[in-house]
């Protein structure tokens, strides 16, 4: 499954990673890398919690990205 993550780095330097299709599904990391490998393991956790619980898993996003001249 493929989700769409937002990641961004806070003012103490920390990349803090999310997932918008999941609400609540957010990790962090010291570095990029260990921010993104943290937020996959929070979203297999995720998906294993709605399982358990016989909840609907959300869709993946398909995402695009378009360059726009100015």
């Amino acid at each position: 499954m493929r989700y769409r993550i937002l990641l961004e780095q806070d003012e103490d330097g920390v990349f803090v990673a999310e997932c918008p299709s999941l609400p609540g599904c957010i990790s962090q990391g010291k570095t990029r890398k260990e921010a993104l490998e943290n937020i996959q393991d929070a979203i297999r956790g995720y998906i294993q919690s709605l399982k358990k619980h016989n909840e609907p898993i959300p869709p993946t996003i398909e995402e695009e990205i378009v360059e726009v001249a100015v």
